[in-house]
């Protein structure tokens, strides 16, 4: 018999603009958004649910203003956090929840938390990769980058890993992911037309080819004033082991994303493709050497 399970995703757009609405307005209004998507997700038999980053507000890293610091919180004790845990509980459904973390040192991560299905805390990701080389894009304002490493989540239903956005540019955690086990990999992103998206059906579908895995990758959707850095695209998807994108969600509209998964092909794909028995760690050590420009001048 098949080990099939419904994995679910939503995105969403924010159309409450911060000129017009407190932050506090906009969140609740973002949460209650997403509820009403989990509640429908209930219904249709999900049983792993991932949300978008930032899913409580508008992608803020458009600008650098420490009003955004607000939309901190504490995990796994945060108000968001613990919402979002009464709902895995209620529906018997693991969910990724993404969420701009406050650690007590003060310092802000770019943070995942991972709940089971009977609504207890497994742990969290933290983002790794934090750019700041695009207009539009200045996270190292608001995020210190990850050092949690690459836990992968033992739920009810499968082995849950994550990634966060700018991560699936880079394929060393997906790799590692892989290795710790995951089965699927959740990677909740904001991303616009014009800058990556040639990119979204691409990277994505290959770490799950490389590491034999599924993949659900997460876009939010629309416009997001009073910014201009442009649209993001929706186009969430899940991906199979092959490469395949077995069910993808709109352009430009809320929308929660089903599919059943089958995860015995994981199985089924590693046995004909070997790269985890095939890979060289030994070779693998320019790859952590950090080289000066000295260096490489002269390996050129």
């Amino acid at each position: 018999m098949a080990r099939t399970v419904c994995c679910g995703l939503i995105q969403t757009r924010c159309e409450w603009s911060p000129e017009k609405f407190s932050l506090g307005e906009i969140k609740e209004r973002m949460i209650r958004k997403t509820e009403k998507l989990v509640a429908q997700a209930a219904k249709r038999g999900v049983k792993i649910l991932g949300l978008q980053e930032l899913f409580y507000g508008p992608y803020f890293c458009a600008e650098q203003q420490t009003r955004w610091y607000e939309l901190t919180e504490p995990v796994p004790n945060g108000p968001t956090i613990e919402r979002m845990q009464k709902l895995a509980k209620k529906h018997k459904m693991a969910m990724v929840v993404p969420i701009y973390e406050a650690e007590m040192t003060g310092v802000f991560y770019n943070t995942a938390a991972v709940f089971d299905a009977d609504g207890s805390f497994l742990g969290r990701y933290r983002k790794h990769h934090i750019p700041h080389c695009h207009p539009g894009f200045w996270e190292k304002f608001y995020f210190t980058p990850g050092n949690l490493g690459y836990p992968v989540f033992n739920t009810r239903y499968a082995k849950v890993g994550v990634y966060i956005c700018y991560d699936r540019h880079f394929p060393e955690g997906a790799r590692i992911l892989g290795l710790n086990g995951a089965e699927i990999v959740y990677n909740p992103s904001a991303t616009v037309a014009g800058l990556s998206e040639y990119l979204w059906e691409l990277e994505q579908p290959a770490h799950a080819v490389a590491n034999g895995y599924f993949v659900a990758a997460i876009n939010r959707v629309g416009t997001e004033a009073p910014w201009n850095i442009g649209e993001f695209y929706g186009k969430s998807y899940f991906c199979n082991p092959r490469g395949k994108i077995v069910a993808q969600a709109s352009r430009d509209k809320d929308e929660m994303l089903s599919a059943d998964l089958n995860f015995d092909e994981i199985r089924e794909v590693r046995t004909v493709w070997q790269f985890f028995r095939d890979r060289r760690p030994e070779s693998y050590g320019p790859i952590a050497e950090t080289r000066s420009s000295k260096a490489v001048e002269a390996a050129d």
